[in-house]
């Protein structure tokens, strides 16, 4: 048996893991961006608003960290003026080999200014489990089967964090150790000389961590129990208090911890129903699914939940104030599927 850290990554990027055989998110749940281009629409405003910020760098970056097949860099070109498009460097980072990117980690980014965006990435880097039990906490261990068993006490930096960020209180609850995800983040953020980093993912604060955690699996649009043999993508939702801390000690300064519909309302996403225009029919069924599309997009029933953490370094994050800025509204329990 090993830790769900250790299983986790050989199950899902091992040799003949889930990602390594070549699958790709779109194929197992759908995201934000698979759901509406004005998702991209939004990322093609926000990578304006930073390039304006920037003072119109030549070449300026836009970074997708996750990237699956690349659906959301081959989107948004599209929604930019000619002159940003010509500027704009993209770059996927990806793992797995469905994407084809060149660059396969972070910390084989060069130094970046613009902009750098991971969407439901964070949560698929993997993790361990903590459990209270009778004798303090305890590693929970795994066999290829699922089958678990508790383990030894968790190392002083995990029990560090636990700590800080996630402490049990009464036996049998669990923890899922997000210093692996404040470490990818830190990560990421280091790549930036100037410019805004975005991380897009099902998150939780402090006051209301799960008792029971959030580990779980996903295959072929479905949730299922999370088994580390190779047939599922595994998941846990992530501590995104915790993870902008590590992004402001990596640089980050001005930091929004928000939930989706704020985050893309301020971004020009329009959920309200448009009025209706008897003399242009076709023009009203258009801005009809605009605005269904943007509903899918923002609803707090849904997608619109996904924490959103935006960290400037070096400049102000390019949004408006929101009323609910500093908060993180918890997101959906799973996945929607396709």
């Amino acid at each position: 048996m090993r830790s769900w850290r250790e299983a986790w990554q050989t199950a899902l990027y091992g040799p003949g893991g889930f990602y390594a055989r070549g699958s790709a998110p779109a194929d197992h749940f759908r995201t934000s961006v698979h759901a509406s281009g004005l998702y991209a629409g939004a990322v093609a405003e926000l990578l304006r608003r930073v390039d304006a910020a920037l003072g119109h760098p030549d070449p300026v970056d836009l970074v997708d960290v996750g990237a699956g097949r690349g659906e959301l860099l081959a989107a948004v070109p599209a929604h930019l003026s000619p002159g940003l498009r010509a500027r704009t460097r993209l770059t996927a980072v990806e793992i797995a080999p469905a994407a084809g990117a060149a660059v396969r980690d972070v910390a084989e980014l060069p130094r970046l200014t613009g902009l750098l965006v991971a969407n439901e990435w964070l949560d698929d880097v993997p993790l361990d489990v903590v459990e209270l039990t009778a004798d303090g906490p305890r590693l929970v261990l795994v066999d290829e089967d699922g089958t678990e068993a508790p383990g030894p006490a968790p190392d002083p930096a995990d029990a560090a964090w636990l700590r800080r960020w996630w402490p049990l209180a009464e036996a049998g609850d669990r923890a899922e150790v997000g210093r692996t995800r404040d470490e990818a983040w830190a990560a990421a953020v280091g790549r930036l000389e100037r410019g805004v980093a975005v991380a897009v993912d099902y998150g939780h604060e402090a006051t209301a961590r799960p008792r029971g955690g959030t580990l779980t699996g996903y295959r072929a649009g479905a949730q299922v129990r999370p088994v580390p043999d190779g047939s599922c993508d595994l998941t846990a939702h992530v501590a995104l208090d915790a993870v902008a801390a590590a992004g402001r000690t990596a640089g980050a300064g001005d930091t929004r911890l928000d939930d989706q519909r704020s985050a893309l309302m301020s971004l020009g996403v329009d959920p309200r129903r448009p009025p209706l225009d008897p003399g242009d029919p076709a023009g009203y069924l258009a801005a009809l699914r605009r605005a269904g599309e943007a509903a899918e997009l923002t609803d707090r029933a849904g997608l619109g939940r996904f924490g959103w953490l935006v960290q400037g370094v070096g400049l102000k994050v390019p949004f408006p104030p929101a009323a609910t800025r500093g908060r993180v509204r918890r997101p959906p329990a799973a996945r929607p599927p396709d």
